[in-house]
């Protein structure tokens, strides 16, 4: 997200001197001091080896970088530029790394997935180790994740892909439980609509949006006669696509958070990526004020 949203007007990736890209640690030291002067403990988790039923949606999204990158060196206006440029994103195994590093010095956890990362932390979740899942993809809802937090911006608004236009954002929580109770759904019928309308391991049945396939799955109670009906004629078994949502290839985490490490963080950012100490700096300042501003609040509550 960070690569495709934090770039040059020209639309190319913010680079330090070495050509290394910052994009993605300038947008994760933002975002997360932001969140930890707010009080809030996040933990990131990283993808790990994609299920062998993605790889269509994996192939597809490389063949659309690739036409991007190809667009991107015909395009001759600023806004061409900007817009192709923002669809050749990749994060790197390098990058990968980088982050890990700088959110170690601010001792924030970070988790590598087996699989899917939305599938680890709806686990996680699951179990009582977090509170809840940030995530814009809903797939982290299959997954069965209790609560899913969505529209976590810093600004309050989002870039409208492919053009230079922002919507507003406002935070929301979805609750699992109560939905598929106002919904008087299961968790797997729920995947079944998933499934009808599309995801990332199966087309969806053509004519089917979200509307016509509640309305199948509420009125056809076995899964052979909602296939039947709907006309699934996917080389992937629907049950196979079932089970990897119910249960999908996760392991056991223990998180822990410690207090930044500014010295490391300076000689990371400053030193090693040519970020300016100004702003380093400030940033952390801001943190420390809060910290000491929320120890007071707690002194005078007490007495």
């Amino acid at each position: 997200q960070f690569l495709s949203i934090i770039r040059l007007p020209d639309g190319s990736s913010l680079t330090d001197p070495k050509g290394r890209v910052t994009s993605h640690l300038i947008g994760i030291f933002s975002r997360t001091m932001n969140m930890l002067r707010e009080g809030i403990r996040p933990v990131y988790i990283w993808d790990g080896e994609p299920p062998k039923l993605k790889q269509k949606t994996i192939e597809a999204r490389k063949e659309r970088k690739e036409f991007a990158l190809k667009e991107l060196r015909k395009a001759i206006s600023k806004e061409d530029k900007i817009k192709w440029a923002q669809q050749t994103s990749k994060l790197t195994a390098p990058m990968i790394k980088d982050a890990e590093k700088l959110l170690q010095a601010m001792g924030v956890p970070s988790i590598r997935a087996p699989s899917e990362g939305e599938a680890e932390i709806s686990y996680l979740v699951k179990k009582g180790i977090l509170d809840a899942c940030a995530s814009q993809d809903w797939d982290a809802l299959l997954f069965g994740a209790p609560k899913l937090i969505r529209n976590i911006s810093i600004s309050g608004k989002r870039k409208i892909p492919g053009k230079r236009a922002y919507t507003e954002l406002k935070p929301a929580i979805v609750d699992l439980k109560e939905n598929l109770k106002a919904l008087e759904l299961t968790q797997e019928q729920l995947i079944i609509i998933a499934l009808l309308i599309g995801t990332d391991y199966n087309p969806g049945v053509k004519g089917y949006g979200p509307k016509k396939s509640y309305k199948l799955v509420k009125d056809e109670q076995k899964l052979s006669k909602i296939l039947a009906v709907s006309g699934w004629e996917f080389e992937v078994p629907a049950e196979e696509i079932i089970d990897l949502f119910l249960n999908p290839k996760v392991k056991d985490a223990e998180v822990s958070w410690e207090n930044p490490d500014s010295e490391k963080i300076l000689k990371f950012l400053v030193d090693d990526f040519s970020f300016s100490q100004e702003r380093v700096e400030s940033q952390l300042k801001g943190l420390e004020d809060m910290k000491k501003k929320r120890t007071q609040t707690d002194l005078d509550n007490f007495f």
